[in-house]
């Protein structure tokens, strides 16, 4: 991806509280690792020889390799082991960690479905139930897709009359997945079973869904680590076997690309993403097709790569889609397919000062999410983006959801920020107004701690954000232990979200600080 490289800043100042103790801080610089063989590789880049001794540690399923990752481990289990309160701290984590997860809730036809972990479950559980007061049962265990706890839930999206779901199944951790069909009403999964699908969504349309998917390894014993070229799309309608799924689009003339399609709300218009990394550009091309419109192609509204477009949802003839198009902070357009020139499209809502971070829809209404000084605020708009309404959150933090259906009146959200675990809301489209759905039962007094957010000059001047969150009555003389996180990288955002893990840290005196260097998305485009 282009832009900044990742940083990642951990650094922690153990004045107050020794995490090693006397007995062990003197033994660091006497380890004995093991010795790392250097190989005689070279690289040319450029003309220019650049030696890699080391890149035989990249054939990560060679004998000797394997070997070098046991010694290391051995190395650092033994030194671990000796700390005496290991054990003591490993069960604070743990309690602060125990506690009930829950998602926000998708409603869909009186349907609703949300996943909860009960506190240390490797993998949350999908729950449904009928309306918000309905007794829920449980829909998928993913816990149980595997006897050793390897197998996991990856995506999953339901039918427009909620009678299946389509679900991937990844193994070991891989990008691979493969697909599955369940009967809602049963529970019961399908014979249905797709396979060699990698980086995409399955988007439902009638009885069945696009899905992208590579051409089967030829060799499946490299099948994890080899290249994949040519990802093609298909349409599988349920009931069918894979070798009966139909064609949707392939390009055998750019092997590097990305081909994806999704589908409105509505399923009126079939949208065909294409991402090009091989040109070094993170945007996407966008091609439509009207399904109303039989035996039409697909139409192409953007070929370029320069620029990313994200359809959000279709206002009647016309899509709604958020760009950065000539607008680093994005902003939001309505495009008619059969009139896709930039001169006719219309701005919902112009680029701000603030960057975009979202925009969702229900009820006939946008909701837009921005994100200023890195904590988010969210505005209600009409159609035609006039600002209704502004959502109110509890103090700075992170929101995200707000999706729903045409004739929804409210919709949920979840917030959260460093002192304010992950709670959610309803917010009603017509009073305006937010409501408790689900609090979170976590032991924790959010009272007891404050969090702050200060500004500081980078080495060139630039004005960096950073949050500092402590127990009340700590005084910040700097003889404080501090844990300082920072990342700045591939456009993401380092937001205020609550980490039960931290609590044990605050609670022995430490600071939190979490700095939004440069890389990521605070300030948008420019940041990044």
């Amino acid at each position: 991806m282009k832009g900044v490289s990742p940083l990642l800043i951990v650094a922690a100042c153990l004045a107050a509280t020794p995490i090693l103790p006397p007995a062990l801080t003197g033994q660091v610089g006497t380890l004995r690792y093991p010795s790392t063989r250097k190989g005689p590789e070279v690289d040319v880049y450029f003309g220019t020889r650049v030696a890699d001794p080391y890149s035989w540690l990249e054939n990560d399923t060679s004998r000797e390799v394997m070997e070098w990752v046991r010694e290391e481990n051995a190395v650092t289990g033994a030194y671990l082991a000796a700390i005496p309160f290991r054990g003591q701290l490993k069960a604070r984590l743990e309690e602060a960690y125990n506690y009930p997860k829950y998602s926000s809730p998708f409603k869909k036809l009186g349907k609703y479905v949300y996943a909860k972990n009960d506190g240390l479950q490797n993998q949350s559980v999908l729950y449904i139930q009928d309306g918000p007061n309905g007794k829920p049962s449980v829909l998928l265990d993913p816990n149980t897709l595997s006897r050793d706890g390897t197998a996991a839930l990856a995506g999953y999206t339901f039918s427009n009359d909620m009678r299946y779901m389509a679900y991937g199944i990844s193994q070991g951790g891989s990008d691979w997945r493969d697909v599955y069909v369940m009967d809602v009403a049963t529970r019961k999964p399908l014979p249905d079973h797709i396979r060699w699908v990698k980086f995409a969504s399955y988007a439902w349309e009638g009885d069945g869904f696009f899905y992208s998917r590579f051409d089967a390894p030829t060799d499946s014993a490299n099948a994890l680590t080899s290249s994949n070229d040519f990802q093609s799309v298909w349409y599988h309608r349920v009931g069918t076997f894979q070798d009966q799924d139909r064609k949707i689009f392939d390009d055998r003339t750019h092997p590097r690309r990305f081909n994806e399609v999704e589908t409105t709300e509505d399923e009126r218009f079939e949208i065909l993403s294409i991402a090009d990394p091989a040109a070094g550009t993170r945007g996407n091309a966008l091609y439509v097709r009207d399904v109303r419109k039989k035996g039409t192609s697909f139409v192409p509204v953007v070929t370029s790569f320069d620029d990313e477009f994200d359809v959000i949802d279709d206002l009647g003839e016309r899509l709604l889609v958020q760009t950065n198009r000539h607008a680093p902070n994005w902003k939001l357009v309505s495009i008619d397919p059969s009139h896709p020139e930039e001169r006719d499209w219309k701005v919902i809502l112009p680029e701000a000062a603030e960057p975009l971070q979202g925009v969702s829809t229900a009820g006939g209404k946008i909701i837009a999410v921005y994100l200023k000084d890195v904590a988010a605020r969210a505005f209600v708009y009409d159609a035609t983006g006039h600002r209704e309404a502004e959502v109110s959150f509890p103090t700075y933090g992170t929101a995200s959801g707000f999706g729903g259906e045409p004739s929804d009146s409210t919709v949920f959200y979840t917030f959260s920020s460093f002192t304010f675990p992950r709670t959610i809301f309803e917010y009603n489209l017509r009073s305006r107004q937010s409501t408790l759905f689900r609090a979170s039962e976590v032991k924790f007094d959010p009272h007891a701690y404050t969090t702050t957010q200060v500004f500081y000059a980078s080495k060139d001047g630039t004005r960096i954000p950073m949050f500092l969150v402590s127990r009340n009555g700590i005084t910040r003389n700097g003889k404080n232990p501090v844990l300082l996180y920072g990342y700045g990288g591939f456009n993401i955002s380092i937001d205020p979200v609550f980490n039960p893990l931290l609590i044990p840290l605050l609670d022995q005196g430490f600071v939190y600080a979490s700095a939004n260097i440069r890389g990521g998305s605070e300030y948008g485009e420019k940041w990044h």
